[in-house]
């Protein structure tokens, strides 16, 4: 596979996160009655995101401040997007057009009024919601019989260009890494889904910088790789950055010591991005597949009850880890053929995964055991 897509490339459609031999793929292990591809599109099917009564609360201005200040429309944009994409593969998976047409509804509804999102949480708003309005997108526009109008696909289009593409595009080279991932993941989907080379090629950029300062391998020195631009640029400041872990070695993330919630974030955004852009022909896991599997197979142990030593965060880890290693799983396992077997085994007690109600959603479903290359 290329190390980058040629200018005069077309983009492979649908490919952001999900391609059509992974959706036809779903619909047949799901039609078979094959687990635990049913129980999760079960979960998928009835939970409050796949009823056809489901109604959308566009916002004009999302705005999610930081400090327990009143937000508006945080919750409810991450919500519509994650039922969109719901609604999206329920159509791909039963034909039935009141689910297009739900899909359609709800980001037809917030294509007639979102222009913008404000306050200081406005990137990692955007980021979330902006990468699942772009799967969501991707499959409807892609799949038969969906019938999404030309004029309300450039809409939606025109609302990931302006009230969202900006905004997950800027620098923030000292914030928390799962900023930076996460948006990624978004900056890359809208690219694709609205074909932008430019925009794809900036996404492989800052995967490439970020990557590698937030996932530790030994082979980096004594101190962690920081991202261009970054003023975490002394041992010290390093240590503050990581969570006063000073110590590090093979697998150990920025955020360890924060939680594995937030690492969890960022091995889903890290295998996100590197999905989409496997299906564009593009492989980044061939560059980071060495960090994802430390850190998937470092956090897998101590979120299964292993104790930590006691350089390791002082002897205390935060085991808060959401449904995040379907897809960087999928892509060693059943493509590489390569062996995790504390993240198999955490994947196994956990499935079917769910959704974290943020950017992560039914990806059991989607991409466990389906490398469909």
């Amino acid at each position: 596979m290329a190390r980058a897509l040629p200018p005069d490339a077309t983009f492979t459609h649908p490919g952001v996160l999900v391609s059509k031999a992974q959706l036809d793929t779903v619909r047949k292990n799901v039609t078979a009655g094959k687990q635990p591809w049913l129980e999760a599109f079960l979960d998928m099917r009835d939970s409050k995101y796949g009823s056809y009564k489901y109604r959308p609360e566009p916002y004009e201005n999302v705005d999610c401040p930081w400090g327990g200040k009143v937000a508006h429309g945080c919750v409810e944009e991450r919500q519509d997007a994650i039922a969109a994409y719901t609604q999206a593969l329920l159509y791909s998976v039963t034909g039935k057009q009141q689910h297009a047409l739900k899909a359609r509804e709800i980001m037809d509804a917030w294509s007639a009024r979102i222009k913008r999102h404000s306050e200081e949480d406005a990137g990692l708003q955007t980021a979330w919601a902006g990468s699942t309005w772009a799967r969501a997108a991707e499959i409807v526009r892609y799949a038969p019989g969906a019938g999404w109008p030309a004029d309300r696909v450039a809409r939606f289009e025109k609302m990931l260009r302006t009230a969202y593409q900006p905004l997950v595009t800027e620098k923030l080279p000292d914030y928390n890494g799962n900023w930076d991932l996460a948006m990624t993941d978004a900056a890359i989907g809208i690219a694709v889904f609205t074909n932008d080379h430019k925009a794809f090629d900036a996404a492989l950029a800052r995967f490439r910088d970020r990557v590698p300062a937030y996932f530790y391998l030994e082979k980096d020195g004594k101190v962690p790789l920081t991202p261009a631009g970054s003023t975490m640029n002394t041992p010290q400041k390093l240590t503050t950055y990581w969570f006063k872990q000073g110590t590090y070695k093979d697998g150990v993330a920025q955020e360890t010591c924060r939680n594995f919630k937030h690492v969890g974030y960022s091995l889903a955004a890290t295998a996100h991005i590197a999905e989409t852009a496997w299906h564009q022909g593009v492989d980044l896991y061939g560059e980071v597949k060495d960090r994802l599997k430390a850190a998937l197979a470092f956090h897998a142990r101590y979120q299964l009850g292993e104790n930590p030593p006691a350089w390791l965060c002082g002897g205390k880890v935060d085991r808060n880890m959401g449904p995040d290693l379907e897809v960087a799983l999928n892509h060693l396992e059943d493509r590489l053929h390569v062996s995790v077997p504390a993240a198999h085994k955490l994947a196994e007690e956990t499935r079917p995964a769910g959704t974290d109600d943020l950017f992560v959603s039914w990806e059991t479903l989607t991409h466990a055991g389906n490398p469909a290359a």
